[in-house]
């Protein structure tokens, strides 16, 4: 069986998911953050303050990523950590008012990087692309979860 990266899945989702992330890079840099703050940017945009636990969930990373992440972010002066008043034993997370003054350039980087990609699609592509990676990404976490049983 020969390999071929014209009808491999997961090559060509790789290579499109790492050059959006390099352009991602090119406009966030100069905004001192990196495609890596963006699950907890993402998760905490709204202002509120979560578990680690929580921030992990909503996210959809692993927790030791979240755990480097967040250690990262606070010495970098973007989260910052509060006593649980539910809770004593943990701490809620929450954006610091610098990261939540760079939410909207965050917002304005990724519409401009999916307006770059999707003005190469009709809407009627747009729509189809949209639901076809609903339905690989459905597979595979209905997948992943079947594996973990």
């Amino acid at each position: 069986m020969a390999l071929n990266r014209t009808t491999s899945v997961g090559y060509l989702t790789n290579l499109a998911g790492r050059l959006l992330v390099r352009e991602l890079e090119r406009h966030l840099a100069p905004l001192g953050l990196s495609p890596g703050h963006m699950p907890v940017l993402l998760a905490l945009e709204d202002g509120s303050a979560l578990t680690q636990k929580a921030l992990t969930e909503r996210a959809g990373v692993k927790q030791a990523t979240m755990t480097a992440t967040v250690a990262r972010m606070e010495r970098d002066g973007l989260v910052t950590l509060l006593p649980n008043p539910e809770d004593g034993r943990s701490t809620l997370v929450a954006l610091t008012p610098l990261a939540l003054e760079k939410i909207p350039a965050v917002a304005e980087a990724t519409v401009t990087i999916n307006a770059l990609v999707l003005k190469q699609l009709t809407p009627d592509e747009r729509r189809q692309f949209f639901a076809l990676m609903g339905r690989i990404i459905a597979v595979l976490e209905a997948h992943g979860s079947e594996a973990r049983v």
